[in-house]
């Protein structure tokens, strides 16, 4: 059932150039090739970078109300092992993760990471959403072959992954 899916959605973002479907978030447009880059949206300039051995992915370093809990390297929610590189921050028994999940290269591989996940797109890039068996609410799109960016949140903070998506750049 995955591999049609990934099929599809290769046709889509090749023919179609892709589009954003997904609620989460919806990340600026691309300015002419004439006009300088807009500068990004991150909460504190002195972000966090995440890498899977090559450019990096900046993640916002304190995010407010939270206070940094430590990193964690594995997701359970992934079919097969793969290198996990992410930060933990916390509000009393709530808890934000953004980390990056190195390996995906490709829509196809990308797809089959996470067993009962909505795939969908995020700024034209396949991206999957899910819930743990524990409540977490998962959002991962793939940024680039070999790098996926991660976001998880418990109840409490579900409604910050949006934010945090569009405050995460790549490098």
């Amino acid at each position: 059932m995955r591999r049609p899916a990934a099929v599809l959605l290769m046709f889509a973002l090749t023919a179609c150039g892709g589009g954003t479907t997904h609620p989460v978030a919806t990340p600026p447009a691309s300015p002419p090739a004439t006009s300088p880059a807009p500068e990004p949206l991150v909460t504190h300039a002195d972000g966090t970078v995440l890498s899977c051995d090559g450019p990096g992915v900046r993640l916002p370093s304190a995010l407010s109300g939270l206070s940094p809990a430590g990193s964690f390297t594995r997701l359970e929610s992934l079919r097969r092992p793969l290198k996990v590189r992410g930060r933990v921050w916390s509000d009393n028994d709530e808890r934000l993760y953004v980390g990056v999940v190195c390996g995906p290269r490709t829509a196809e591989q990308f797809v089959t990471l996470v067993g009962k996940a909505t795939l969908t797109l995020y700024g034209g890039k396949p991206a999957l959403r899910w819930t743990t068996r524990t409540g977490v609410r998962c959002f991962m799109w793939l940024e680039r072959p070999g790098t996926a960016v991660y976001i998880g949140a418990t109840p409490g903070l579900g409604s910050e992954i949006k934010p945090i998506a569009a405050d995460i750049t790549a490098g």
